[in-house]
């Protein structure tokens, strides 16, 4: 039968017990050289980026009542699902407030219509609807 030897915790982690202190830098700086270099974010293309509508639009703002709670609605969208979600999110944001975005329709939560007409028309869009100028 053969003997087991129980190493103490300290003779288990000691690691100058295998190989002295400048070869473990050595071994550490091969790997860190075959590690991939990690490309800046600002020079990968996202695709929210490449989403955003790029033409000026012409969007149509109002003002409903949805089960008793006020809602701005924005309709009138022109592009693909996915840069009417980009755009929602970011009124969402610049309002502070909730919203949904479906069938070409941006909903926000709340009478902000002034709000989203006046970063619409600073985006280079045209507004129109019942908000005032």
């Amino acid at each position: 039968m053969r003997e087991c030897k129980i190493l103490s915790t300290f003779e288990h982690t000691n690691p100058s017990k295998f190989m002295s202190k400048s070869d473990w830098k050595d071994l550490l700086n091969a790997k860190l050289d075959q590690l991939p270099v990690a490309v800046p974010q600002s020079s990968v293309a996202t695709p929210a980026a490449s989403a955003a509508p790029t033409k000026r639009q012409d969007f149509i703002l109002r003002f409903e009542k949805r089960n008793g709670k006020p809602a701005t609605i924005v309709s009138n969208f022109q592009g693909s699902e996915s840069a009417l979600k980009d755009l929602a999110a970011t009124l969402k944001k610049h309002c502070g407030t909730g919203g949904s975005a479906k069938d070409d329709e941006i909903l926000i939560q709340g009478d902000v219509r002034q709000k989203i007409a006046d970063y619409l028309t600073k985006q280079g869009h045209k507004v129109r609807g019942d908000f005032k100028k």
